[in-house]
């Protein structure tokens, strides 16, 4: 890709969405997301495994969710289309499903159609806005979905690009959600690879992207005041995992912790 061929699109800096592109063995990134992403493996060997165990377990979150009757969506940090995408997975279980989605990386607008193709009865949206854009982000996603029933919202790897206004962020979205919604996340932690994350941080961080990877205790505090689905905070193979999160296992630890909580 070249920056000609999409305008609007700032090609200077990398971006996590298109970093996290490439790790998963994507095309829609650019050279400078390329060398932030090698940089960034050499010095960290668990990111491809983890970028594929998080996507492994937004789609076991996605269907929990949607299995315990859930019927809307929101998908904060979408990042590039990469099958099976939320939409898919909440509508193979329940295809009146509503999702929106919601970035801020222009390429991801780009890619929106892609997004968009679901269930004939259900729906799937794009917002483009960022997370910390909190009332125009809300008030587009309000054309599509219903606040006052339960709603998803999934904020999976995003938080580790967020400072400690992070946790007012968080409550301020749970917040709005009606009782029996829930909340999907998982957050990079130095607690089982902390050398290598120490590194990968500072290669974020030189490039201009912020990064806190956060311990157990300070990732749990995401969910003060929810309740939590077994089997709780846990590193991210672990969340109730399919036969192929137990294989993977055997490739290596994931520097990544998950959790599914509940609005009471």
């Amino acid at each position: 890709m070249t920056g000609s061929d999409a305008p609007g699109i700032d090609t200077s800096r990398p971006h996590p969405a298109r970093v996290y592109d490439w790790w998963l063995g994507g095309k829609d990134n650019y050279p400078v997301d390329e060398a932030l992403a090698r940089r960034i493996l050499e010095v960290d060997g668990t990111v491809l495994r983890g970028a594929r165990a998080n996507r492994r377990f937004m789609t076991r979150a996605v269907r929990t969710a949607a299995q315990a009757g859930i019927r809307q969506f929101l998908d904060i940090g979408t990042g590039i289309p990469t099958e099976p995408n939320l939409h898919q997975v909440a509508q193979s279980v329940a295809p009146e499903a509503k999702v929106v989605y919601a970035d801020n990386d222009p390429i991801v607008l780009r890619h929106a159609q892609a997004l968009l193709h679901g269930s004939a009865e259900g729906s799937t949206d794009y917002v483009q806005a960022d997370v910390r854009d909190f009332d125009a982000l809300l008030e587009r996603a309000r054309e599509s979905l219903d606040f006052t029933q339960p709603i998803a919202l999934s904020l999976v790897a995003l938080t580790h690009y967020l400072d400690d206004d992070a946790y007012g962020l968080v409550r301020r979205y749970v917040d709005t959600l009606a009782p029996g919604s829930h909340l999907i996340l998982s957050q990079v932690t130095p607690d089982l690879s902390p050398e290598a994350i120490a590194k990968a941080a500072e290669q974020f961080r030189r490039s201009g992207t912020p990064f806190f990877p956060r311990s157990l205790a300070e990732f749990s505090r995401f969910f003060d005041g929810l309740e939590l689905l077994g089997p709780g905070v846990i590193p991210v193979y672990g969340w109730r995992p399919e036969p192929v999160d137990v294989a993977a296992q055997a490739e290596g630890i994931v520097p990544v912790y998950a959790g599914v909580a509940r609005k009471p």
